[in-house]
């Protein structure tokens, strides 16, 4: 092997192995959306690692935007009819937050700033409004509506 060909091997092997590693590390973060209907927007943010982000909405109109900075935090929002808008914000480690909604015209907001935050949702009919803010380690937050 002449020392050209042994460099151009070396080279490739290299590009190879940092393609192959680099593609998606453990520390990735994870996004995932899925919409049908039409008219929906979804969006977000994540800075650091190992941040989940899920978003489903089907329906028509409906706005979902996630928002993640820190590590391991997971955020999954629902909605189903239409009109209907999400959001989360997460600064810390470890929060968990979710939204559900199902029919038509409903606004909800998490935002949780610190670690180990779980906060619920849900909210059905029609109408609804929900907000929740935690900051600080450990709270637990539910919310349930019928409207």
């Amino acid at each position: 092997m002449t020392r050209k060909n042994f460099f151009a091997t070396v080279t490739a092997t290299a590009i190879a192995a940092m393609l192959g590693f680099g593609a998606l590390p453990a520390s990735a973060n994870q996004v995932n959306i899925t919409q049908y209907g039409w008219a929906n927007g979804a969006g977000g943010s994540q800075t650091g690692t190992q941040n989940r982000i899920t978003i489903q909405q089907h329906g028509a109109r409906n706005g979902a935007v996630a928002t993640q900075n820190g590590y391991n935090n997971l955020s999954v929002i629902g909605q189903q009819g239409y009109r209907n808008t999400a959001t989360t914000t997460q600064y810390g480690a470890n929060n968990s937050a979710g939204i559900a909604q199902f029919g038509a015209n409903h606004t909800a907001a998490i935002s949780q700033t610190g670690s180990s935050n779980v906060a619920a949702g849900v909210q059905v009919g029609n109408h609804c409004s929900a907000n929740v803010a935690q900051t600080g380690t450990g709270n637990v937050a539910a919310f349930v509506q019928s409207c």
